[in-house]
């Protein structure tokens, strides 16, 4: 399984890539406003940030939601660097636009799909990569990793290149339970990440050894 760190916090980025587990990045128009990153300018400065610190795919959303507005804003987000990919929202004009983009070359990543239905039609058009939400759909009490089983089965069956990203994850479990389904991406805070670090006998082991070897140091 792929890990890519859902932010655009650049020391969020730099930390987890320090861990050499990372990746990739997921990052969003919410994401960006959240860390001050405002223009268009500034926008495409800070994509760029990220591809200089990361050595995998990052992905960058194009705010427009008709075909030929798409293509202009995917098309300028993708000769930033070879590692964008270009993020498009799972709409009609959207799977147009991922079509395009797959004959061009240019890598893809289908966000916001909520059913086994959107998945495939984006794994139709050539998506890279396919995002199912599912923490979003566990907040409306739909079992978010059943869909990722799904997306996966139907996938398997037709030999689909798309890989399943699986996005919105909130806790460390969200991360075991899409590995157990066959997810090939998971994209998430970094608190979900370093959670995964944790376990109280862990904790509880490595204090005896170290109290262990304090003592016997003092014999």
């Amino acid at each position: 399984m792929k890990f890519f760190i859902d932010t655009a916090n650049l020391n969020e980025i730099r930390e987890a890539q320090d861990l050499g587990i990372l990746d990739g990045v997921t990052t969003n128009p919410s994401l960006m406003a959240k860390e001050g990153i405002t223009g268009k300018d500034r926008v495409m400065q800070h994509y760029k940030a990220i591809c200089d610190i990361v050595d995998g795919d990052v992905s960058a959303e194009v705010i427009a939601t008709t075909f030929n507005e798409m293509i202009a804003e995917g098309e300028e987000l993708a000769e930033i660097d070879d590692k964008i990919v270009v993020k498009v929202p799972m709409i009609k004009e959207g799977i147009k636009a991922i079509n395009y983009f797959s004959e061009k070359g240019i890598k893809t990543n289908c966000t916001l799909v909520f059913s086994a239905g959107q998945a495939l039609l984006a794994a139709k058009a050539g998506a890279t990569y396919v995002s199912p939400f599912i923490g979003r759909l566990d907040d409306i009490s739909v079992d978010g990793v059943a869909l990722i089983e799904q997306i996966a089965l139907i996938y398997r069956n037709y030999s689909y290149s798309t890989e399943i990203l699986a996005a919105s994850i909130r806790h460390p479990m969200h991360i075991i339970q899409c590995a157990e389904v066959g997810a090939d991406v998971m994209t998430g805070p970094l608190s979900a990440i370093n959670a995964l670090f944790s376990h109280p006998l862990t904790d509880i082991g490595l204090a005896k050894f170290l109290a262990d070897h304090k003592k016997a140091g003092t014999k």
